[in-house]
């Protein structure tokens, strides 16, 4: 039996496996992005796929901590555009 990769979310700190999260990932060029094949090349995050985790990673400014950088207002929206659209 394979084992199923689980990583933890920097919304909600829970443990879930990896295909029910969302993955955010930095480059060498430090050039942040959404990784929806979660195959690209770099540095991951990973978060629920709701908005409530989305909020909490926000407010206590949990993506820029991970990456040790600052994060535009830009990739933020567009992790809620894919998580609303990922809800329909």
């Amino acid at each position: 039996m394979k084992k199923v990769p689980e990583r933890t979310c920097i919304g909600c700190k829970e443990v879930k496996p990896k295909n029910e999260l969302l993955r955010i990932v930095k480059d060498k060029d430090n050039v942040i992005s959404i990784d929806l094949t979660g195959k690209k090349n770099g540095r991951g995050a990973y978060i629920c796929a709701n908005e409530e985790c989305l909020d909490k990673a926000v407010k206590s400014n949990r993506l820029a901590k991970a990456f040790e950088q600052n994060i535009d207002k830009e990739i933020y929206e567009d992790l809620r555009d894919v998580i609303v659209s990922q809800s329909k």
